[in-house]
Parts: structure tokens; sequence; C-alpha cells
């Protein structure tokens, strides 16, 4: 029985989530510090082209390959474990990239143990805000951990601008030590977590597997939509600079856009408990990949840049969503002893979604310029809005 953790649903786990939001902030913020960092290294170091793919793909290689067993670990070991090991994967990063980051190989390398170290904190803390979020709850526990998470992602290349002023490449010695030291203080945060006592995991394994999570209903549905919006997020981030470029906006007005974006999204999931509430969760999500799809399609349309500024918002308000709904879904569908396995198996789908679905909408658009790429990306969020309206509707944990 999970009693212990129905009864600790009180002010013992809304500590505990509040730690998680401080774990979540500062891996967020290492992250978004290290990847630009060691991009600027590369590009002082004059390395080619095929080299700094390699260093963007090396974030997101062993994620792919690690992602499941990650999970599993997970479920066996228990999440406290696992963002230990992550949180030293992500101070070590920062330590390999001072010591090594004088070559293309270094780099590489360091940006796989940075990737790896996400990976390993990710899937602890989205498994941790499941198994601890009090009961009926996960909609809003998952709201305030991606924003969380959001709000890493916006201070971390804010430390950049601080260390790098006007430069066009800054210092990269003080971000990759600051990354270290950041890394310690996340270590300290993950010792010292302490989780309620839980269902054992190594049962629930026994009861069930993947299998028992690939056969959930609706499941391949919930990660079709998360991949898809996560990857309307990332192409946002090429394209709107791209549309901007096509249309003559100012670098600086293309910047305010993309920040228009991400706070829109931030003020979604942070009252996302409340909508939910409100709505439902199905028509919610329905209705958010609606305004996602609607407001993409616009933004390629010609209009002021008042106009656009608005239209952005509103994407920012829709794409917001997506994310923590999918998370609480999942929290509220797998068994106690599979969630960190089902978080595993949502980040695995995410990373191919990124890899896949922009390269996809890039060919289909080929020859339309940034405007055709949001149309056919708005056709995306389109299928995945119509395919939302079976998305799971019920808030409340299922009835044993």
């Amino acid at each position: 029985m999970n009693t212990r953790r129905v009864r600790g649903a009180g002010r013992p786990d809304r500590r505990l989530l509040a730690l998680l939001l401080v774990h979540s902030v500062l891996t967020q913020v290492i992250t978004f510090v290290v990847r630009p960092a060691a991009t600027y290294r590369a590009l002082e170091l004059d390395v080619p082209g095929a080299w700094l793919g390699a260093l963007a793909a090396s974030f997101a290689v062993v994620p792919l390959v690690l992602a499941v067993p990650s999970g599993q670990a997970t479920d066996r070991f228990g999440e406290r474990r696992v963002m230990l090991a992550g949180s030293l994967l992500l101070a070590g990063s920062g330590a390999l990239l001072l010591l090594a980051g004088s070559t293309p190989a270094g780099l590489v390398l360091g940006t796989a143990v940075l990737g790896t170290g996400h990976l390993f904190c990710v899937i602890g803390q989205q498994a941790a805000v499941a198994n601890s979020a009090p009961e009926g709850r996960y909609d809003a526990a998952f709201g305030y951990y991606t924003f969380a998470a959001s709000l890493g992602q916006a201070i971390g290349p804010g430390l950049i601008i601080l260390v790098g002023g006007q430069q066009t490449i800054p210092d990269t010695a003080p971000l990759f030590a600051a990354a270290l030291g950041m890394g310690v203080l996340l270590f300290l945060c993950s010792a010292g977590m302490r989780f309620p006592a839980r269902a054992s995991a190594g049962a629930a394994g026994e009861r069930g597997s993947m299998r028992t999570l690939v056969r959930l209903p609706g499941l391949l549905r919930a990660l079709l939509v998360s991949c898809v919006v996560l990857a309307a997020v990332d192409i946002t981030l090429v394209y709107l600079p791209a549309l901007g470029a096509d249309r003559g906006l100012a670098a600086g007005f293309v910047g305010l856009l993309l920040t228009l974006r991400a706070v829109a999204s931030m003020g979604s999931r942070l009252f996302l408990g409340r909508l939910v509430d409100l709505l439902g969760r199905r028509h919610l999500m329905v209705g958010a990949v609606t305004l996602s799809a609607i407001a993409m399609a616009v933004a390629g349309l010609p209009m002021p840049p008042a106009a656009l500024a608005a239209v952005v918002v509103l994407l920012g308000l829709g794409l917001g969503v997506g994310q923590p709904l999918t998370m609480a879904w999942l929290a509220t569908s797998a068994p106690p002893g599979l969630r960190g396995r089902a978080m595993s198996l949502r980040l695995t789908g995410n990373r191919l979604g990124q890899v896949v679905i922009p390269s996809a909408v890039g060919a289909v658009a080929a020859g339309v310029g940034a405007a055709g790429v949001l149309l056919a990306t708005a056709g995306a969020l389109g299928v995945v809005a119509a395919l939302s309206r079976r998305f799971g509707g019920d808030n409340r944990p299922p009835v044993p």
C-alpha cells in the first residue's frame, strides 16, 4: 500500500516539490549556459562546420540511447540517486570543458557529458514530481515544474550577457567555471532531498514493464502531442529570426518576440492547475493546441510588428500547455513503480520529434521561406489538436 505517500500529501510534499523546483531551475541554468558557451568556444577555435554539427548532436544522441534505461534505473533505485548522478555529471561537464575544452574533441565530450547529466536530472525530477505530488494535483504540480524549467532557461543566457558584455565572442572560461560551481550546488540540493516511503518499485516492476506502458490507452496519442508541441517551440527559435530577416525586422525586436513567447508560456504553466480545474484536461489541451496552430499560421502573414507581437504572445500561451499536461496524464495513468520509465518514454519521443519534425517541415516548406515553415508547422499542430479530442480528460487519479 502507498499509504504513507498519500498521508504525506500535505506540507512535507509541498516542501519536497519546492526543492524540486529549485533543482529544476539550476539544471536548466547550467544547461543553457554551457551549450551556447561551448558553441562560442568552438567558434573561437575556428572549428569546421562538421564539428559544429557534431557538437550540437552530442547533447541529444546519448539521451536517445540512455533515456529508457535511466527511467528503469529511476524506478529501481529511486529518484534521489539518479539526480545525484545527474548533478555530478553536470558539474563534471563544466570541469571537463575547463580542462579539455581547447580542442574540438574535448568540446564534444563535455557536451555529451552535459546531455547525459541533464537527462538523469530531468527524468529524476519528473518521476519525483509524479510520485510526490498530492493525488489529483498533478496538473498544478507539473505546471509549476515546467514553469521552473522555463525560468532556468531564461536565466542561463542572461549569465552570458553579464560575462560577455558587448563582445562578439565572450570569455567562456568563467562560464564553464560558473557551471561547475552551480553543479556543486545542484549536488548538494540533490543530497538534501528526502522522499517519503512509497510502494516497492521492484514489486511494481515485476507486475509491469514497458509493455504495460505501451498498452496504456491513449499513450501514443499523448506522446505525439508532446513531441509535436516541443518541436514547434524549437521551430520558433529558428524561424522567427528567419521571418524577421525576411521582413527587415531588427534583431532586438526578434529577441523581444522570443522573450514574449517564453514569458507567455511561463504564464500558462503557472496557472495550469486552475485552468484544468476550470476547463478539464481534454478541453484545455484541445483549446491550447488549436490556439497554437492558429497563431502559428497567422504569424506567417504580413502584419505590423505590434500585431505580430500580440500573435506571438497567443502562440506562447498555447505552446506552454502541452508538455505539463502530458506529464500529468502519464503520472495519473502509469503505475507507481513505472513512472520513471513512463517519463523516459516521453523524453525519448520528444528527442525524436526534435530531430525528425523540424527536418520534415523544412523539407515540405522548401522554397517558400520562413512563412511557409510556420504554416507547415501550424498544419502539424492542427493534426495533433484533432487527436487531442480523445486526450484523457479525467483530472483525478484512476480509482483502484
